[in-house]
């Protein structure tokens, strides 16, 4: 009984030892950390004890007491990237933490077509899936962290997950979008990168922000926001169990890709918007922190016909002019009517990391982005559309060059009753010309403006004309 008793006694103090270090699960071997930057290293350990944290890349010791709940957080000194490193953390255990590489992080976060995974949703494949998956391994570089669901009515300190390399069994069930986007920038750069994505398809904007952050914005439809009450869309719920935990992790930008659940209420999009971001880069201590959104992609929707995308799309648009260091990918070339989830995610990735690239490590030779409707002129029956000047590689072309099919434009006069128009592009000086049998004198122009565009015209880079409407008539929608 003795020898028994005295076993239990030991195991007791081992577990008690080893219990007295615990990281969340975003501190941990296999992470990337930001480069030239001082990244936070946090955790819980007993209540006022004293712990000392080594970093391999320059053998640098730093000591933290924790508080009097356990609670300990210290700022490193990263290089320039590198590694493979480790870091050594002692209390009255040792915890070392191996295979850390350092380089850009960078947050992803949205609804279902941010979480469709690289191997797509049954019956919605991903476009270039098997390629993708067998080509995992050639990106060592690329490190993955996925946050596991979790709808909460307060904010988390920790979250569930783990750090992932790049292997066909990881990236098979990995953001698609993300890890695009990841790999642009891995091969780019020639630098490892770590992607952390937070999703939750069907998620409403106003469950990634809290209920201080939307009281702060004026003019909300709070009767829609208040009739959210499903776990992926009450207000606060995704913000306090897949944001807060993460929000010490030190990181470069985020990207993000939802929008869809929030067509009920377009007209605050763009404000909602503006709130989350103010909120996330206040988190992250970061008035600056990059933010790159995809647009949303086609689909049916209330009809091929209706304006429910479309009037997104202005929301998403002016969300540019609203929200400083901010970028948008475009998809209007991308999606599928019959399908919510479309299957070119490889592209959607590229594009928001080719503004990533542009905006962020100045890498020059890409193709210019968005090009928009400037302003339009009215003259001679004509109505002249003025798209901004996009510099070297940004002239118009269509689609179809060979015929200048130029379908998706329409013109109204007076009677506010759009016609389709035939269009000649003046590639000279980026203006495209309209006119229509049907209306002799144009006073309204709309490219595109329909859940289901047809148009073609894009830039010499493949970047398309962003949908637009001249007029701000009113136009009734039925969801």
């Amino acid at each position: 009984m003795k020898r028994i008793a005295s076993f239990l006694i030991l195991a007791f103090v081992a577990f008690s030892l080893q219990a007295a270090i615990e990281l969340p699960a975003l501190i941990g071997s296999n992470m990337v950390l930001q480069r030239n930057a001082t990244p936070n290293i946090w955790g819980k350990a007993d209540p006022q004890s004293k712990l000392t944290i080594t970093t391999s890349w320059n053998k640098q010791m730093y000591s933290v007491t924790a508080d009097k709940v356990g609670h300990w957080l210290v700022k490193v000194k990263t290089p320039d990237a590198g590694g493979p490193y480790s870091i050594t953390i002692r209390e009255k255990e040792t915890i070392v933490l191996k295979n850390i590489l350092i380089g850009e992080v960078w947050i992803s976060s949205g609804q279902s077509n941010m979480e469709m995974p690289v191997r797509g949703f049954g019956y919605q494949p991903n476009e270039t899936c098997l390629q993708t998956i067998m080509e995992a391994t050639q990106y060592p570089g690329i490190r993955m962290f996925t946050v596991q669901k979790a709808s909460v009515e307060t904010p988390q300190e920790s979250c569930k997950g783990d750090w992932q390399l790049s292997t066909p069994e990881s990236v098979g069930s990995f953001s698609a979008t993300a890890y695009y986007f990841a790999k642009n920038l891995n091969k780019v750069l020639n630098i490892p990168i770590g992607i952390i994505t937070s999703n939750w398809g069907g998620s409403a904007i106003e469950a990634w922000m809290t209920q201080e952050s939307l009281n702060a914005i004026e003019g909300l439809n709070d009767s829609l926001i208040s009739a959210r009450t499903a776990n992926n869309q009450k207000v606060a719920v995704l913000y306090n169990g897949m944001i807060a935990p993460i929000k010490n992790y030190t990181a470069k930008g985020f990207i993000w890709y939802q929008g869809e659940t929030n067509r009920d209420n377009y007209q605050d999009y763009a404000k909602l918007m503006q709130g989350m971001l103010k909120l996330w880069r206040a988190d992250w201590k970061d008035e600056k922190m990059p933010f790159y959104y995809a647009q949303l992609a086609p689909y049916t929707y209330e009809g091929v016909n209706g304006y429910s995308l479309p009037l997104m799309w202005e929301q998403q648009f002016n969300a540019l002019k609203m929200i400083p260091y901010s970028g948008m990918a475009t998809t209007t070339d991308l999606g599928d009517a019959r399908c919510i989830h479309p299957a070119r995610k490889e592209m959607v990735g590229m594009r928001l990391a080719m503004i990533a690239l542009q905006n962020d490590y100045a890498i020059k030779g890409l193709p210019a982005n968005n090009a928009f409707c400037e302003s339009v002129e009215y003259k001679d029956g004509k109505a002249i559309v003025k798209v901004n000047s996009l510099g070297e590689g940004g002239d118009l072309a269509t689609l179809n060059a060979i015929n200048q099919k130029m379908d998706g434009f329409e013109v109204a006069g007076a009677d506010q009753k759009f016609y389709p128009a035939k269009g000649n592009i003046v590639w000279y000086q980026n203006k495209i010309e309209l006119r229509s049998d049907n209306v002799s004198e144009p006073v309204a122009v709309r490219y595109n403006f329909h859940n289901v565009p047809t148009g073609t015209v894009q830039t010499i880079g493949a970047q398309p004309l962003l949908p637009f409407r001249s007029d701000n008539w009113p136009i009734d929608v039925k969801f």
